[in-house]
């Protein structure tokens, strides 16, 4: 299968191994993986900020890039979120139904990773080793907007020499929310505190998730309490082999 890696602006900017072992893992199952060099921002943060009129150039940007291809895939349940439930309406608020129409058929053969791994390529035991003890963030877009439930779970299950361990409070939001945090440092710190702690309590060394936004702030507080646990991208886990 012929699939294009939508990388996003965190990953391509400051978390390319997430990107870059998405990649080697749908290579490894042996799809050919290209990348769009067209693709820029989805407009997410935008129309999260309330500027919907900034966000329509990219979202046709978005879909003239990936329009041509039959499955896109992103390491981002958030940027997915994007993409399914912000494009078209950013199009049809500006009264381009055609672009909306675009943009429903390109969300529709768009994928977080771990939805495209269990449902598109009915896959779980993806041949990954990762000797170490894990806990799973869900993150409130894969979590609430992409709904992808236990897929992650089902393939951190997989993985061989991993410990899997339950966060408690799993559901809960790590405080992140993009400007959120920005705008609501307070409120925002509090809600990582109480992200850590469960984190802590698990006993884990390595703590992953689907968005790389999540895994900075998580991955901020832990460093600075020097835990000694490691955030790190649920692509970088199932890429990891005995080998590598």
């Amino acid at each position: 299968m012929r699939i294009a890696l939508f990388v996003t602006c965190l990953a391509d900017t400051m978390f390319p191994e997430a990107a870059k072992a998405t990649v080697r893992l749908l290579e490894r199952l042996g799809h050919e993986v290209v990348f769009p060099t067209d693709q820029t921002c989805c407009g997410q943060m935008h129309v999260n900020t309330g500027y919907p009129k900034d966000t329509l150039p990219l979202v046709r940007r978005h879909v003239r890039t990936f329009d041509p291809y039959d499955v896109v895939v992103a390491p981002s349940g958030s940027c997915v979120g994007s993409v399914r439930h912000q494009h078209a309406m950013v199009a049809r608020r500006a009264g381009d139904e055609r672009l909306a129409s675009r943009a429903e058929a390109v969300s529709s053969r768009t994928y977080e990773l771990s939805e495209l791994l269990t449902d598109v390529l009915g896959i779980e035991d993806l041949g990954a080793y990762y000797p170490h003890r894990v806990t799973y963030h869900p993150t409130c877009h894969s979590l609430r907007m992409l709904r992808v439930g236990d897929r992650p779970l089902r393939l951190l299950r997989r993985v061989r020499g991993l410990t899997l361990v339950e966060l408690p409070a799993a559901e809960q939001c790590c405080g992140f929310g993009g400007t959120f945090a920005v705008k609501n440092a307070d409120t925002s710190t509090a809600m990582l505190a109480d992200k850590i702690r469960h984190v802590l309590s698990t006993g884990a060394d390595v703590c992953t998730a689907g968005d790389v936004s999540c895994l900075m702030h998580i991955g901020g507080g832990l460093s600075r309490l020097r835990a000694g646990v490691r955030t790190v991208h649920l692509a970088e886990v199932l890429a990891s082999t005995e080998v590598s």
